[in-house]
């Protein structure tokens, strides 16, 4: 229950302060509602959507990504109105070694448009990409060395070219990344990592195989009106 209630905090229309609550829930396919516990009166309604809602813990992978207006975001969190508008049935992976997996986000949910719009009913496209990437939280300290090699990039279903290979590398030594989409750096960064090896030797200068890899690995083009996006990739490099 206190993980529904803290899900409360990311729906615009859901705004209404209420005192503490107890275990006395009623329940249908519709609706949640629950009691306050010194008269047991209906506090508030839990919009069904909440339990949509996935958080990446300790060791998931997620897919972290923005559309190009800032609405549609993703970034393993549930505790923001717009940040974590597409945490609704978010496909996020629980890394358990080296092997094959999937992470996915998608903008047909009710929680998405709500987030979003204001109303489920509504209708909201994403349109473009800000950024993009494969995240895995607490990686660094979890799966220290892990590479992450994306496999393939999926939107709505069609598979993407990618012009370039991305790397594994880490923003704060904490979480784990991959860039398919980062618009703020032009090279891969100095702390790079490849199932192929190091892109760049003791000194810091790029080796050759440095030109095959890039952080923006994807057309434009490729993310026009999307709904949802897929990412399969191989994790390799956990002893």
């Amino acid at each position: 229950m206190k993980k529904l209630l803290s899900y409360l905090t990311i729906t615009l229309a859901l705004c209404i302060p209420f005192t503490s609550c107890n275990e006395n829930k009623e329940s249908s396919s519709n609706k949640v509602i629950y009691y306050d516990s010194e008269n047991s009166a209906p506090a508030v309604e839990a919009a069904p959507y909440l339990a949509d809602a996935v958080e990446a813990v300790s060791g998931d992978a997620y897919l972290a990504v923005a559309d190009t207006q800032w609405k549609a975001q993703y970034w393993g969190s549930c505790d923001d109105p717009i940040g974590s508008s597409l945490c609704y049935k978010a496909g996020n992976a629980a890394i358990t070694g080296n092997g094959d997996y999937t992470v996915s986000v998608t903008a047909d949910t009710d929680g998405f448009r709500n987030a979003v719009t204001g109303n489920p009913d509504n209708t909201y496209t994403p349109d473009g990409i800000e950024t993009l990437a494969v995240m895995i939280k607490d990686g660094e300290t979890k799966f220290p060395n892990a590479v992450i090699t994306v496999n393939e990039i999926r939107v709505d279903g069609k598979a993407v070219n990618m012009t370039s290979k991305p790397y594994t590398s880490s923003d704060d030594g904490i979480d784990t990344k991959s860039n398919i989409i980062n618009r703020w750096t032009s090279k891969p960064s100095s702390d790079a990592r490849t199932a192929d090896g190091a892109l760049y030797d003791a000194n810091g200068n790029p080796l050759e195989i440095c030109k095959e890899y890039s952080p923006l690995v994807a057309a434009d083009e490729n993310f026009a009106a999307w709904t949802t996006i897929e990412i399969d990739f191989t994790i390799s490099g956990i002893e």
